[in-house]
């Protein structure tokens, strides 16, 4: 008893072709990387008109009022708080840090699988947030004492008298979270993008 084997002597490269492919890869170029970072541009831009938008209605806060006589008036600016002040400059830092981080959204979109981008995105929207959120809980404080005041320090709220003042304050501080909720948005979605896949 032998057992034999036939191998045929036919080797050629059309022999060989016909084979079935079991794993073709149908992984699409990019795929949802891609799609993550085009979000991303998108709302990135979306931050850039609100954080501007904050950082410009609030530096163009103030109102006067008018007294009996014209040497005699009764004005409120953003610049006569330090928070305020604190306000605009952060915003303008913030919403400028936005315009520089769109080239680094597009990489991200021409390179969907490139980490370098998404990790400084990431570490640097943490900061802008950071600064953000700061900024806006400042404000917000300022905004609600000039609301309601403070009876324990028996100061009054200025907002019967300055309306217009607390209103423009109130929707700068409303744009800031914005601001902020997008700006943690893009941080949820470049953490999705670093994911292993």
């Amino acid at each position: 008893m032998s057992a034999r084997v036939d191998i045929p002597a036919d080797t050629s490269a059309a022999a060989k072709g016909t084979a079935p492919l079991i794993a073709a890869s149908t992984h699409v170029k990019g795929g949802y990387k891609k799609g993550l970072a085009i979000f991303d541009l998108v709302l990135r831009l979306g931050a850039v008109v609100t954080a501007l938008a904050a950082a410009a209605t609030m530096g163009t806060t103030d109102q006067t009022l008018p007294f009996f006589t014209q040497f005699f008036q009764f004005q409120a600016s953003y610049d006569d708080l330090p928070t305020f002040q604190f306000f605009v400059i952060a915003m303008a830092i913030v919403s400028g840090y936005l315009v520089l981080s769109l080239p680094f959204s597009i990489v991200a979109i021409i390179r969907p699988h490139a980490t370098g981008p998404r990790l400084l995105l990431i570490i640097l929207d943490t900061v802008a947030l950071t600064l953000n959120t700061a900024a806006a809980a400042a404000a917000v404080a300022i905004v609600d004492l000039a609301q309601n005041g403070n009876s324990s320090a028996n100061w009054l709220g200025i907002c019967q008298q300055f309306g217009d003042f607390c209103q423009k304050a109130s929707g700068a501080v409303v744009a800031s979270f914005i601001a902020a909720g997008v700006l943690l948005f893009l941080i949820v979605i470049s953490a999705l993008a670093l994911r292993k896949r």
